[in-house]
């Protein structure tokens, strides 16, 4: 009976203390760290769901720019940059004299944005619980519920515009075949896949006034001609796949960044998963930031203004892939060269002029050095988690020349094409940054 005692005694202590003690609390990481985390998952969504580059460029603008509207109050002097940009209008504004956490703001109109532009959006809220309830943790209930109201209301401006973009009046268009005729295009070895987004073209820019505000001059003509242009291009590729040196095999795995490539294993199919061309570079603005100990707004900033060179890129580019309809240089070697022949790289699905990874990695790269300077030196770990493989590079354009040739490398473009994607790329990027004013 004492021993008993002694046992409900210990017990009652023991739910006392139980009562009486709190659960942890949780820390609060840093502000950019937070901007860091939610691209980052959006980039793991952006993989899983598949989207094709020009799509995932339209993700990583939306998002990128609500998040950026949201942050920039927290440190004065940043200018609004949507108000900026073709058809978003005046953002909307906090109240005056009350409380707000802008990094959570950022984080509620950053994927207030994410879940109407993306699939997956039951990995996104899993993320999201775990940071929002970070931010109760720390957050009185009013400056919680404040911040997160303002970011849905950014969210919902950035949306209003998304609507508008011409991107809905694309979907569910007819399949693009091409067609074939003599240098047209038409869908290429080893899965023969349709025209991807043929109407990108179209597409509402952010910055640039119309997708064809830098035009480019026409590709060599088509010709059998031995002699011709044309043929010698088409025999440089050939003759380049034939005498590829281990470390140009290394420049073209490195950027291939292609999210349609299917493993072929005998009668297997398998789709092997990677960042997409804008997705990589994403990966080096949050190299960028991370290494200069970027703020929280400087951060937000960067990734918007990458973004948004992606966006009006891919739509430059698009226009004239399908203005041109330019056929890819495996179909031509194998009608008259070699039949057998297969790049090193999978041909992308779409025409071949201009190199679009080309054209947005100019972009990038212009507006990346315009950021943080001439000579900056990096290690390139974006693609690490993905195919293992990092690159050192002593500036942005440095890269972007190299994710250029790497497509002649590897085998999925003719050398005009790169050098030609590239030069409207970097005018798109100058255009954009001497557009914009960032700071008053």
């Amino acid at each position: 009976m004492r021993c008993f005692k002694i046992f409900v005694a210990l017990a009652g202590c023991a739910l006392i203390l139980g009562c009486g003690s709190k659960p942890k609390k949780i820390n609060l990481i840093k502000d950019a760290d937070v901007i860091h985390n939610n691209v980052d998952q959006l980039t793991q969504v952006i993989i899983y769901d598949v989207f094709s580059p020009p799509v995932a460029s339209r993700i990583y603008g939306y998002t990128s720019l609500a998040a950026y509207e949201a942050i920039r109050y927290s440190s004065p002097g940043y200018n609004s940059i949507t108000a900026q940009l073709r058809g978003f209008g005046k953002p909307p504004e906090p109240k005056a004299g009350v409380k707000y956490n802008y990094t959570l703001a950022a984080t509620s109109a950053f994927f207030a944005v994410a879940h109407k532009v993306t699939f997956s959006i039951d990995s996104l809220k899993k993320y999201e619980a775990k940071v929002y309830a970070m931010y109760k943790d720390n957050l009185d209930d009013s400056t919680y519920a404040r911040s997160m109201a303002f970011g849905e209301k950014i969210g919902k401006y950035i949306l209003k515009r998304a609507a508008v973009d011409n991107y809905p009046q694309t979907r569910g268009k007819p399949r693009f075949l091409g067609n074939d005729n003599p240098g047209n295009w038409h869908p290429t070895p080893p899965d023969y896949l349709d025209g991807v987004e043929f109407c990108w073209g179209t597409m509402h820019t952010f910055a640039v006034d119309t997708s064809t505000m830098f035009p480019l001059p026409p590709p060599p003509a088509f010709s059998e001609d031995k002699n011709s242009e044309y043929f010698k291009q088409t025999m440089e590729v050939y003759n380049q796949s034939k005498n590829i040196t281990p470390e140009q095999k290394t420049i073209a795995k490195f950027w291939d960044d292609n999210p349609f490539v299917i493993e072929h294993n005998g009668h297997m199919m398998f789709a092997n998963k990677k960042i997409t061309p804008g997705g990589h570079w994403i990966g080096v603005t949050a190299i960028a930031c991370k290494q200069t100990h970027a703020d929280v707004v400087k951060t937000a900033q960067a990734y918007a203004l990458t973004s948004i060179a992606l966006f009006d890129a891919f739509i430059c580019g698009w226009q004239v892939k399908y203005e041109t309809n330019y056929i890819r240089p495996v179909t031509i070697i194998n009608d008259k060269i070699d039949h057998d022949w297969l790049p090193m790289l999978q041909t992308p699905p779409f025409p071949e002029y201009p190199s679009g990874h080309s054209d947005i990695s100019g972009a990038s790269a212009v507006v990346l050095t315009h950021l943080f300077g001439d000579n900056f030196a990096y290690q390139d770990t974006s693609d690490l988690r993905y195919i293992g493989m990092q690159r050192h590079f002593d500036s942005f354009l440095k890269a972007a020349d190299e994710t250029s040739i790497s497509r002649f490398y590897g085998g999925i473009h003719f050398r005009n094409s790169v050098n030609q994607g590239a030069v409207q790329g970097k005018q798109v990027g100058e255009y954009i940054w001497k557009k914009l004013k960032l700071k008053n």
